[in-house]
């Protein structure tokens, strides 16, 4: 039964991507067919004075909207402009309205599949972080902080409010948003035209010192005397408490700057070794810019934190903002050693980039924000704009087909997380350790048992609850989805946790099974552990179902399954209501922080479990089904049997709460767990009867060896001579 079931399943699965190519053309031309009132009707509420709205542009996909003959800006679909998937795998489409001046006068959500906003959050949390693009300038650096919002944009960098559970799917909006209306203005705004691309030539170099890289203008000086300072604050610097005395002679700012890429500048600066250290670091397409200070205020305060965007620097080019963060890199390794170089208050080494990009061939400024405090009531600010021009001689023209493209947005989204990537990666390093070596380890159960109550406990609180690293059949969605239209890898890195989880739980299925995830990774399996565990403490007795019934019981998740892939093809929205059939949504990722309907599904499965142990994993969980199914495939049977096993000892099939021991001993290894009570017992020599009868018969035999020992010697003396 089971195997037929498998085969059906697979058969299934080989239609459905058959019959792909017709739904999606299907929608497709629903997409196309989507009436130009509507749009029209959203057009106007982006930009409310508008008297004329032009169809779509045949040489850029863009509404041009009039006040009259007054053009008033710029609306488009970001699908015209940026494809990039969202975390569903679909594009997340949006109407975006840019004004002539360069400012989002407001967007629209035509159509997502992100599913915490469609079955979770709801889409209320959406439409409030839209919105906060309203007003907003493409000159801005748009950062989400939840922690900063509302701090002065002062420093050319506005923090926008995220959303707690979806932070994913928010950063790839907000790169949806920037990159295509960075593109738009490039195309269609004055003042926002990208000048031909350059990039450094690389085999152009010439032994330089300080001065003479100063005097060539290989690296900028820009100085701020002490008056000038203070008639931009309008006072003497000496109202503000925070400022030292100056030294004789000493700059308010004195400030320097170099394009680190040029070899004909890093090379001298950061030495030879420095600067191929460097440049093992970069990744393509990354750019470096140094800057360095002296004086009463240096582009960063003494307090600045290593890794971050400065706050007192920011850089601009085309009336755009360009994304400035240090790299966190000046150390013994690579240090400032350029011949008659000074010393520096700060220096630093920001990668610069970002949405906008840098072209090391065009103008920009570095803008130096001032924020001077009098009293904890008054603040006086001033800006200063430092000319960026770098020397031409040193970089090659390229059309703009032909420039580095940026950094894929997942790349980022890693660096960001790389202490939740380590500590999950160390954790599956020693979780495959103990299967590996189970045989040994299992020796010791009060170490076993010891170790698995603390892998569930870091499964469900750190895993589940903190990296939301819960799996999901919507995550097999994505895949078969992806699958057909070409398979990007991009899509499943934006989320590293999910990404290494289901590598690491693919590659075990062909070696372990179904086992090792869902009895070891799987948070809401932990939190079902968790609940039976507590079920005995309350003195709650466990319900065994009758083996019979069991075995149906346990094939009803593989039609559950078979039902969401086929709705999948079908209609991915209906695919993803059906697939709350899942609680991990509302248990793991929303903290039971949901509508009522909801919750009490979920908690209802936790309490069945405390009845029957891990009652959803054993007969509800499409997921676990889609995981036996490839599990047939996996190399190993692990757990060990011996002889006595199922005849006549059933001490494991007794103690194995999931029910995964057949009566004749062998395991089932679609339903195992791998939770390795039974290898435990197997080495455990007070527990396994194969263990002690063995034990008993060598001491049956010992005590008949000593009696005819014994034997022999008394007939020997009765038989010895006087």
């Amino acid at each position: 039964m089971r195997s037929w079931s498998a085969h059906v399943l697979l058969w299934f699965c080989l239609l459905s991507l058959a019959s792909l190519p017709s739904a999606t053309m299907a929608n497709g031309q629903d997409d196309q067919a989507a009436p130009s009132d509507t749009i029209s009707g959203m057009i106007q509420q982006l930009f409310p004075k508008a008297t004329r709205i032009e169809p779509k542009q045949q040489d850029y996909p863009v509404y041009p909207v009039y006040q009259l003959n007054e053009l008033l800006g710029y609306a488009y679909e970001s699908s015209d402009i940026s494809d990039l998937p969202g975390f569903s795998g679909r594009p997340i489409r949006l109407l975006i309205g840019l004004s002539a001046t360069g400012r989002f006068t407001g967007i629209h959500i035509l159509e997502h599949h992100e599913p915490v906003f469609l079955h979770g959050l709801g889409p209320e949390p959406l439409y409030q972080f839209i919105g906060q693009y309203q007003g907003r300038s493409l000159t801005e650096h748009i950062v989400i902080d939840s922690h900063k919002v509302g701090d002065a944009a002062t420093d050319g960098v506005v923090y926008f409010d995220g959303v707690s559970k979806a932070t994913v799917s928010v950063i790839i909006i907000n790169d949806t948003v920037l990159s295509s209306a960075l593109k738009v203005a490039r195309h269609k705004l004055e003042g926002f035209a990208q000048a031909a691309a350059a990039q450094p030539i690389m085999d152009k170099f010439e032994p330089l010192n300080w001065q003479q890289l100063l005097d060539r203008g290989y690296v900028g000086h820009w100085r701020l005397e002490l008056a000038d300072a203070e008639r931009s604050l309008g006072t003497d610097l000496g109202s503000y408490p925070s400022l030292r005395e100056a030294e004789p002679g000493e700059a308010f700012t004195e400030l320097w700057y170099a394009y680190i890429n040029a070899p004909s500048i890093g090379r001298n600066l950061l030495g030879d070794d420095g600067f191929a250290r460097l440049q093992q670091r970069l990744k393509p397409g990354q750019q470096v810019l140094a800057v360095m200070s002296n004086g009463l205020f240096p582009h960063v305060p003494e307090d600045f934190k290593p890794g971050t965007v400065p706050g007192r620097l920011a850089l601009q080019q085309s009336q755009l903002a360009v994304e400035m963060r240090d790299m966190d890199v000046l150390d013994r390794n690579i240090q400032l050693v350029a011949d008659g170089i000074p010393a520096f208050d700060q220096a630093n080494l920001f990668q610069v980039g970002g949405n906008a990009g840098f072209n090391p061939g065009a103008d920009a400024a570095l803008i130096l924000n001032m924020e001077l405090p009098r009293n904890h009531l008054m603040i006086d600010r001033a800006h200063f704009e430092v000319p960026v021009t770098l020397p031409a001689e040193l970089f090659e023209q390229l059309t703009v087909e032909d420039a580095t493209p940026r950094a894929p947005l997942w790349v980022g989204l890693w660096q960001d997380r790389w202490l939740s990537i380590t500590l999950v990666s160390i954790s599956l390093i020693l979780l495959t350790i103990l299967f590996t070596w189970q045989r040994f380890f299992t020796r010791f159960p009060r170490a076993v048992h010891g170790f698995r109550w603390g892998f569930l406990a870091f499964t469900v609180g750190y895993l589940g609850f903190y990296a939301q690293g819960q799996l999901s059949v919507v995550n097999i969605y994505t895949l078969l989805l992806n699958i057909y239209d070409g398979f990007n890898i991009g899509i499943f890195l934006l989320d590293p946790v999910i990404f290494i989880l289901w590598t690491y739980t693919f590659v075990s299925l062909f070696i372990w099974g179904r086992g090792l995830f869902c009895g070891w990774l799987c948070p809401f399996g932990a939190l079902q552990e968790m609940a039976s565990w507590l079920a005995k403490r309350l003195g709650i007795r466990q319900r065994r179902i009758a083996e019979p019934l069991h075995r149906k019981l346990i094939l009803i998740k593989y039609p559950l399954l078979i039902g969401l892939l086929g709705t999948a093809f079908y209609s991915l929205t209906l695919a993803e209501q059906l697939a709350e059939v899942e609680p991990f949504k509302t248990s793991i990722t929303l903290y039971f922080y949901r509508s009522w309907p909801f919750v009490l599904y979920a908690v209802a499965l936790l309490a069945a479990g405390m009845f029957v142990h891990k009652f959803y994993c054993r007969y509800l969980c499409p997921l676990g089904a889609g995981l036996a199914i490839i599990g047939k495939l996996r190399r190993l049977n692990m757990l060990d049997r011996v002889d006595l096993c199922g005849s006549p000892c059933q001490l494991c099939k007794r103690r194995c709460e999931i029910n995964a021991i057949r009566n004749d001993g062998a395991i089932d290894y679609d339903e195992c767990i791998q939770c390795l009570e039974c290898v435990v017992i197997l080495r455990d020599d007070e527990q396994c009867v194969d263990s002690i009868s063995q034990r008993k018969r060598e001491q049956r035999a010992a005590r008949q060896s000593t009696l005819l020992a014994t034997d022999a010697s008394r007939h020997s003396r009765q038989t010895d001579p006087i």
